[in-house]
């Protein structure tokens, strides 16, 4: 399963945080992995944690069809810490008893310690309060034989618990959240203290132990990488460059979907640079014509991806017995792709599917563990440039899916000036590296405008700009409305087809990043 001597095994019951528990262990230098809490017993057994976190989750313990995990887990003489749902599911398998609270706990609460032995090692106990975040409808009534109180809130009487003899503990809040103000000490406390772990997994033995192992995988058979110029295939590239030098051949697709000379540049640098070896195929043309036309966005995505397979597919012909494929697939995409009580996953995925199978390569996905500001890491430590590894993240699809309604000639043309726009005035003020992702998208809506002395009936652009960590959820960026002002200006005076301006103030949830 793993090739890591330490892990810590996070089960997930469903929770919108259940990532930033994994994130916040791995800040700790302690490598960790998220897998659904209906993995057989067997599994766990075999992957040897060190420690397993039971996540929170939207369900009531005793709800109809409510996820339980196996009751074995507490036999297996592992440290368990349970969050919020997961400490219920705890007491219950244990023995004690949840109800309904009469006073539902959302939001900040005050935590009073009791015992500092344990989870809550070096706080303050007594009179001290510390700021935790709270979010549940049930509470702990009767606590099972071995467990006592180590922390009260104002309605829960155990807000946080620990058995006398076992490694088991349980919280109510959420130490994962930054409201949590003690959430890192009581993290901490749990893999340092209860789990024994080192915290050495770090980028640079990243890159030893995934630089061995790709050399193992390959032997000396040919691999072949799709560049898109994104952060994610640049990384992989470069540490499989690394494992395997000149075994690599990566392939450029230009589907003429692409942000004014970005690709251009990533070509540069990985031809002057890095000595790798790069195709460069044009298929602007190929790709206009087979998205003329098209206006729903999943057969836009569809056709996008299956066109790349096309032409990719023929350059790795060219190039004979190739054995292997390079993707750039991250840790949300394995998370987002195996989906939570058999519920559909929400977007299919351009690069979790359809390529290996068709070519019948095998995949090398060296990057399938990490979360993307771990990618970044990774890539600096590799010698790649700052400029290529804090790009803001672009979409498979490219400005496909930033053109609603059918893509053309010209209405790349007028997407590419208005975003050539908001990047440069988002990097002159200092804003680039502030937001996750800033962008414009064109509506296919005309509205009225009036331009010199002429009424005008042209396009709307719409501006996208928000703040994330990992892109499972994310905000509406509050760019001050100078910079705005001044993008807008610009977009209607220089980009002809353009009468209006408008900024999207949505959060996903329930609005997705990209409007596609």
């Amino acid at each position: 399963m793993s090739m890591h001597d330490e892990m810590i095994l996070i089960l997930d019951f469903g929770s919108q945080t259940t990532q930033l528990i994994a994130r916040r262990i791995r800040e700790q230098k302690v490598y960790c992995e998220i897998h659904p809490y209906s993995i057989p017993l067997a599994k766990i057994r075999e992957m040897k944690p060190k420690g397993i976190v039971l996540s929170g989750g939207p369900c009531s313990v005793y709800d109809e069809g409510a996820p339980h995990s196996d009751p074995a887990l507490f036999e297996l003489a592992i440290p368990i810490l349970g969050i919020c749902y997961g400490a219920q599911l705890m007491i219950l398998q244990l023995g004690g008893r949840v109800e309904k609270a009469e006073k539902r706990e959302f939001g900040k609460a005050e935590l009073q310690v009791l015992n500092t032995e344990g989870l809550f090692a070096g706080l303050q106990t007594g009179e001290a309060y510390h700021q935790v975040w709270m979010s549940h409808g049930d509470r702990v009534e009767v606590v099972p034989d071995g467990f006592e109180a180590s922390a009260v809130s104002g309605h829960s009487p155990f807000a946080a618990l620990k058995h006398r003899s076992q490694p088991f503990v349980a919280v109510q809040f959420h130490p994962e959240v930054a409201h949590t103000l003690i959430g890192t000490d009581v993290l901490r406390n749990f893999i340092f203290g209860f789990c024994d772990c080192r915290p050495d997994w770090t980028m640079h033995s990243f890159i030893e132990s995934t630089v061995a192992a790709i050399r193992k995988q390959v032997g000396d058979s040919k691999v072949i990488c799709a560049l898109s110029g994104g952060v994610d295939s640049s990384v992989a590239a470069a540490i499989v460059h690394r494992a395997i030098g000149d075994q690599l051949t990566c392939i450029y697709v230009n589907n003429g979907l692409m942000r004014t000379g970005e690709s251009e540049a990533i070509l540069r640098f990985f031809r002057e640079k890095s000595k790798l070896k790069v195709i460069d195929v044009d298929a602007t043309s190929i790709f206009l014509s087979e998205l003329k036309g098209v206006v729903d966005p999943e057969i836009k995505r569809k056709k996008i991806g299956l066109g790349f397979i096309r032409i990719f597919e023929e350059e790795a012909g060219k190039l004979g017995n190739v054995t292997f494929l390079v993707q750039g697939t991250l840790y949300p995409d394995v998370i987002e792709s195996v989906s939570f009580r058999g519920e559909a996953p929400i977007k299919s995925h351009h690069n979790v599917g359809g390529l290996p199978e068709i070519m019948k390569l095998e995949l090398i996905e060296p990057l399938r563990e990490l979360f993307k500001d771990e990618v970044r890491k990774l890539g600096l430590e590799l010698g790649l440039p700052e400029e290529a590894i804090h790009r803001q993240p672009f979409p498979g699809p490219g400005l496909g899916i930033r053109i609603m309604g059918e893509i053309t000639r010209e209405r790349l043309d007028i997407v590419r000036q208005a975003d050539v726009i908001v990047l440069s005035e988002m990097k002159k003020h200092g804003w680039y590296r502030k937001v996750w992702q800033s962008f414009a998208v064109l509506l296919p809506v005309q509205t009225v405008g009036v331009m010199g002395d002429g009424r005008t009936y042209e396009h709307v652009i719409a501006i996208r700009c928000v703040d994330s960590r990992d892109a499972m959820t994310a905000d509406w960026s509050r760019v001050p409305y100078d910079i705005l002002g001044i993008i807008s200006t610009r977009i209607i005076n220089e980009v002809r087809g353009v009468n209006r301006v408008v900024y999207d103030i949505s959060s996903k949830p329930p609005a997705t990043i990209e409007w596609e």
